[in-house]
Parts: C-alpha cells; sequence; structure tokens
C-alpha cells in the first residue's frame, strides 16, 4: 500500500500580501483625505454652532443690561446692576481647535459686536481650515 505524499500549503505568499498591502494603501490614499475633510467641516460647523450660543447668551445680556458687555467673561459673573446671569450655563469654551474666541466692542463695520475664531491655525486670515470664521 502506498500512500501518495501531499504536501497542503496553508497561507500566503509573501507576493499575496505585498499585493493586498498595495491595494490597502491605494484605498487609504483616495479614502483618507475624504474623511479627514468632513472632519474639518464638523469643527467649522461647531465653532458656528457654539458662536450661535454665545450670541443668544450675548443678546439676553444686551436686554438686562441695556449694552453688551466689554467681554464674554461678563456673562459668567458681573457685579454691575441689573446683571441677571449667568447667561450662558457653563464657562464659555474654546473654539474647535482649542483657541479662545474673539470678541471685540464695538464690531467691524458698525456692528455692535465681532464674534470670530481664527480657525485651525490660530491666527488672523488664512485660507481653507485656517480661514477666520465670523458670525454674522
Amino acid at each position: 500500500m502506498k500512500f501518495a505524499a501531499k504536501r497542503m500549503h496553508k497561507g500566503f505568499t509573501l507576493i499575496e500580501l505585498l499585493i493586498v498591502m498595495v491595494i490597502l494603501g491605494l484605498l487609504a490614499s483616495i479614502v483618507g483625505p475624504a474623511m479627514f475633510g468632513k472632519v474639518d467641516e464638523s469643527r467649522i460647523k461647531t465653532a458656528q454652532a457654539q458662536m450661535k450660543v454665545l450670541e443668544t447668551s450675548l443678546n439676553t445680556y444686551r436686554l438686562d443690561m441695556g449694552k453688551f458687555p466689554e467681554s464674554l467673561d461678563l456673562l459668567l459673573s458681573s457685579d454691575e446692576a441689573n446683571w441677571q446671569g449667568p447667561y450662558f450655563p457653563q464657562d464659555v469654551p474654546a473654539d474647535p481647535w482649542g483657541n479662545d474666541y474673539v470678541y471685540r466692542v464695538p464690531g467691524e463695520n458698525g456692528a455692535p459686536y465681532t464674534l470670530l475664531s481664527y480657525g485651525a491655525d490660530g491666527r488672523e486670515g488664512g485660507e481653507d481650515n485656517n480661514a477666520d470664521i465670523i458670525y454674522k
């Protein structure tokens, strides 16, 4: 009785593994930038939403005090008469990139105030993700 010795190979060859790695790399290079772009978009929308909430707080302060506050800290505490705050439920948040919002009284172009975020780079000006987000 003869038994045929059959060799059963299990596993992948080095070439097969390299082909799979190249395919995964190509997919990551196509999908990755699109996904990171969505993260940037969501940070911009978060900044806009936070500034909308700050606007509501600023307007409520103005109704009570007759003027806009000189700084965002006055939304949280003040010794002034007629102050009925806090006008913001917690500490004023940083923008989605960890920088403080810029608040100026009086605002630009005759506006009572200007509220903005300098974007990802934290500096005035810039383009794309680094562009200033001005609340209007």
